[in-house]
């Protein structure tokens, strides 16, 4: 029997149009928060400011965000968290359409922000499977997510370059926070069902969310190739443009690539829609290591035209992972703790970008940028590659057209 397609659901259509649209108005934000702080400050150490106060919180506050949707209905902290981030963007849209702005209101207004999403990240797994509960078509549902966040990555910053050009970086600011406000009335209109949990402290639910990682050896293992993945991309974006432009041709070539692992995105998140391998997590953490490839053509100044097919290759395998990775998530972790569970995947991956920018600037300057990026491609290569080795990675098998019941992995694993 063919599963129902998710869009025939009215849950998930409200779900998928909602987060559209504020991904939408996250992709315009970053390219209109650089042009609206270095216009008004000419300072680096200014941006760094602001960006700071986005980042510090969203990383400190993950794993509570996943304590509150799990304890919470996570329609409502998802609602609550988007109305927070519209009247933070509002704010700073009115305040640089006024024409004198001030860093510190707009850094607190980033930081507020920044709270915000690190309780709204960990809502979209528990939404995607309360919404679509056949097994078989949530995989489909995650690639529709996955398919938005690719394409608004590769719609936003030409939608971020037409708005400032036509009204400045106020007027993004300003639809960032509408899509908040629209994203939030839509889910307002969602129903999804929620497992309650038993009264327990907040330092006993993070301790339990834990447990459930820890107690995984597939999702653990995996987590430290996709942290040391992101600590590899924060190495190639920062060292990346500069050899780029320097020694393969200019900014036209950075730009070619950066369209390239765009395209590759959303191909890959394509493609997790109809494939199906029998050993899901394996297939696509091998894929990640293909991160590798761009890191060593860029540490060896290879021709342009195959850094650019390499690094649409590796993003494409990022594309492929996501939607499949959160289908086996869904499946196996029991949905009182998947917010929790997914919090510590985020918090994992994000942490991995700051060490990664901190760390390639200084080496570059010590060795020059082809040590760093030879240096990531290892370790992104023998982090993904070692998965191959855990025995739940190869245990983990097709997702089933029934989710599946809160069990041991083990148990899971026996049974398949």
């Amino acid at each position: 029997m063919t599963p129902t397609h998710p869009l025939r659901l009215r849950g998930f259509r409200l779900l998928f149009a909602g987060r559209t649209l504020s991904l939408l108005g996250d992709g315009v934000v970053p390219a209109a928060l650089v042009i609206a702080v270095t216009r008004a400050t000419g300072d680096v150490s200014a941006l760094a400011l602001v960006l700071a106060c986005a980042m510090v919180p969203k990383l400190l506050l993950l794993p509570l965000g996943g304590v509150v949707a799990d304890r919470f209905d996570a329609r409502r902290v998802a609602v609550a968290a988007d109305l927070a981030r519209c009247a933070a963007q509002l704010f700073v849209g009115l305040e640089l359409l006024g024409g004198d702005p001030s860093l510190g209101p707009i850094a607190l207004a980033e930081a507020v922000g920044g709270t915000a999403s690190a309780f709204a990240m960990p809502t979209q797994s528990p939404l995607v499977a309360g919404t679509v509960t056949d097994g078989a078509a949530r995989q489909r549902a995650n690639s529709l997510m996955g398919v938005a966040n690719s394409a608004t990555r590769l719609c936003g910053p030409a939608l971020a370059a037409a708005l400032i050009w036509a009204a400045g970086p106020g007027l993004a600011f300003v639809l960032d926070a509408a899509s908040f406000a629209v994203s939030a009335a839509l889910l307002t209109a969602l129903r999804v069902e929620r497992t309650a949990l038993p009264r327990a402290s907040v330092l006993a639910d993070l301790k339990e969310g834990w447990g459930e990682v820890r107690s995984r050896d597939w999702y653990w293992t995996s987590l430290v190739a996709h942290a040391a993945w992101n600590g590899a991309a924060a190495v190639l974006t920062t060292l990346g443009p500069a050899v780029a432009i320097h020694r393969l041709g200019g900014e036209g070539v950075w730009f070619w690539v950066l369209e390239a692992g765009a395209i590759g995105l959303v191909l890959g998140s394509l493609l997790a829609a109809r494939a199906r391998p029998h050993r899901p997590v394996l297939v696509a953490n091998l894929g990640l290591a293909t991160y590798a490839l761009p890191l060593v053509l860029l540490a060896l100044a290879a021709p342009a035209p195959l850094l650019i097919a390499a690094y649409g290759l590796a993003l494409a395998a990022l594309g492929y992972l996501t939607p499949v990775w959160e289908t086996v998530v869904q499946q196996q972790v029991p949905p009182q703790a998947l917010a929790r569970v997914t919090s510590y995947d985020w918090l994992l991956s994000l942490a991995a970008m700051p060490a990664g920018y901190a760390l390639a600037p200084l080496a570059a300057g010590l060795w020059g940028p082809a040590v760093p990026l030879a240096v990531s491609a290892a370790l992104v290569a023998a982090a993904c590659l070692a998965t191959a080795a855990v025995p739940g990675v190869r245990a983990i098998g097709v997702v089933r057209a029934e989710p599946a019941a809160a069990a041991p992995v083990g148990d899971r694993a026996a049974k398949g």
